[in-house]
């Protein structure tokens, strides 16, 4: 079994980059942004601290790029296939209540509510490895987490009890027997942000600008100032909910793939998380405290515009309502299996209910088999990748056979673009092990079996990267935004450090993950964190002062070819031990993976 493995050897740190004192950190998430499209005129800010700090050229999102992922690996530094975060919906083997939904055991992570059944239900701690910020404030740290609505709490989602880490989010004040349940504020802080006319309960549909706004004042106004007059050094964690937010349901060319995510309204909310890093930065400065934290940016993944085309699909043959003709509807993987296994399919957020025919599943998920209580497949709907799960197999030779079966009704559609099998299933033809690209590891959620990658391709501007498209599983519209895949345009995020810690003025050539960045965290602050499984990343030495600029490598594996001829390869960099994934897929269908005339 691969293994990424980078050890915390803190007693051997050299000299020039041991810290003497504990500096503050505050690390600064603007979800969805791409690095091709920050620069003086759409993202001053960012652009400035890149340049006096530290830029991060060569940075990756790890696989599946989908948020919740993303942020378990901020959060603890591992890969998923340790913190067991796989995607924004992913299979929990038993009913978790989802606002607004009801049971389901597909659930959508990005909850209070749901991230704290899920943990009830896997040993109290679902990510199964020690987050930074637990550590931080075990150590006596002022911590905090603000932001969007589920990575803000992933940060430290045990701290539940309104006295550790401050957490406001999206459901800060809310409770109720259908709604979300946010995570209590200490009192003085309560005060605060009444006393600053914050709401404690922020209204659900307030828009983005708003409600960044709000948290943004929060922030500076209240939890700042509060960690200054405690003498606490502090970690606090900071997620901007745009521009991904934004780029997810702008309609600036509704159908086409032009401007797509490229239009007015992605670049005001780009705009829009840039205001609010500047105005973190100036109340660092009017605070005193800029001289004393080191500040961290990042992106948890990349961007692409949706497709919504196939020449192959049944489901896409189907008329549904709301789904132009022709095009994929949400769920099409699950109606595409059910439809060429000849099983059942219900609806997991439906109350398991039959999926009639001319209907899709509620929120792209499906219960294949007959009877939904125990279903033969499982499929988690996520956007430009699935899940699928197979909970019934449990004789290895069943499970091995009908991973091959769906493997090749897979392959044999064009919107996909390779498939990812576990290591478990034995050899699976056409599709990549799971170790090969960091989701075998000592994760306590269920494991998928497969994951399924969707094709993607550039529209043709100067950077690839800026203008992606994939084709996407989702209720969204062809032209709207999306990630998830192994595109370069969903692994490339955005990362840029400056403080007492980094180098100024350095470009850092290096591959960088955000696993990376979680390691990095912890030993800024010298914290002494368990762990139990080995998926980590890597401490950036390089961006340190006097911090030298590792060897790296390049390398690609595939797997053995299915019946159809396709063969799942993936494109890494690689530092010691530790694994950087640029692309993956079919060459030719996925966007930084050329075909072999390419």
């Amino acid at each position: 079994m691969r293994r990424y493995v980078f050890v915390l050897a803190l007693l051997f740190a050299p000299p020039a980059i041991a810290q003497q004192k504990a500096k503050n950190v505050l690390l600064f998430v603007a979800d969805g942004l791409r690095p091709g499209i920050v620069n003086e005129a759409t993202a001053p800010t960012m652009a400035a601290l890149s340049a006096r700090g530290v830029r991060f050229a060569n940075s990756h999102a790890l696989f599946p790029t989908f948020t919740t992922a993303n942020a378990a690996a901020l959060a603890t530094g591992h890969f998923a296939g340790d913190h067991g975060d796989f995607s924004n919906t992913i299979f929990t083997g038993k009913p978790i209540f989802l606002p607004h939904f009801g049971p389901t055991v597909t659930p959508f992570l990005e909850s209070d509510r749901v991230l704290g059944d899920v943990d009830a239900n896997f040993g109290g701690d679902y990510l199964n490895e020690e987050t930074i910020l637990h550590a931080a404030r075990e150590k006596g740290f002022g911590t905090a987490a603000i932001g969007k609505l589920g990575p803000t709490l992933i940060q430290d989602h045990l701290a539940r009890d309104g006295k550790s880490t401050i957490v406001i989010d999206d459901s800060t004040g809310h409770a109720g027997p259908d709604d979300d349940t946010g995570v209590p504020l200490p009192a003085e802080i309560q005060q605060k942000l009444e006393e600053k006319g914050l709401a404690i309960a922020r209204p659900r549909a307030m828009p983005n600008v708003a409600q960044q706004a709000d948290f943004v004042r929060a922030a500076t106004e209240v939890v700042l100032p509060w960690f200054k007059r405690r003498g606490q050094t502090f970690v606090m964690v900071f997620w901007s909910r745009d521009p991904d937010g934004t780029q997810h349901t702008q309609t600036d060319s509704p159908e086409k793939l032009v401007p797509g995510i490229n239009g007015p309204s992605s670049l005001a909310a780009i705009r829009n998380a840039d205001d609010n890093l500047a105005a973190l930065l100036a109340a660092l400065k009017d605070q005193g405290l800029d001289g004393d934290t080191d500040v961290i940016v990042t992106s948890d993944h990349g961007f692409s515009t949706i497709s919504k085309e196939s020449a192959t699909s049944w489901a896409a043959t189907q008329s549904y309502e709301k789904v132009p003709a022709g095009q994929l509807p949400p769920g099409f993987v699950a109606l595409d299996l059910a439809h060429a296994l000849s099983l059942p399919l219900f609806d997991p957020d439906k109350g398991n209910a039959p999926l009639k025919p001319g209907a899709t599943p509620s929120r792209g998920n499906g219960l294949l088999g007959d009877d939904p209580a125990d279903p033969d497949i499982v499929v988690a709907g996520n956007g430009g990748s699935d899940l699928i799960y197979l909970p019934k197999a449990k004789d290895p030779a069943a499970a091995n056979a009908l991973a091959r079966k769906i493997e090749m009704i897979l392959s044999a559609q064009d919107y996909v673009s390779g498939v990812f099998a576990s290591d478990d299933l034995g050899p699976v033809p056409g599709a990549l092990k799971f170790s090969e690209i960091g989701l075998k590891g000592a994760a306590v959620t269920p494991v998928p079996a497969l994951v399924v990658n969707f094709r993607s391709f550039s529209t043709g501007c100067d950077d690839p990267t800026a203008c992606g498209v994939q084709v996407a599983d989702t209720s969204l519209r062809q032209g709207q935004g999306m990630h998830g895949s192994f595109s370069r345009a969903d692994t490339r995020n955005f990362m840029a450090a400056a403080g007492p810690s980094f180098r100024t003025a350095h470009v850092d050539f290096a591959p960088a993950s955000n696993a990376d960045i979680g390691m990095t965290i912890a030993r800024l602050l010298d914290l002494d964190i368990s762990r139990k499984g080995g998926l980590v990343g890597r401490v950036l030495t390089e961006a340190m002062p006097n911090g030298a600029e590792p060897a790296s490598t390049r390398g690609a594996t595939s797997s053995t070819p299915d019946a159809h001829g396709h063969v799942t390869t993936l494109r890494f960099q690689q530092v010691g031990p530790t694994r950087y994934f640029d692309a993956a897929g079919y060459p030719g269908r996925t966007l930084g993976l050329p075909g072999p005339s390419e």
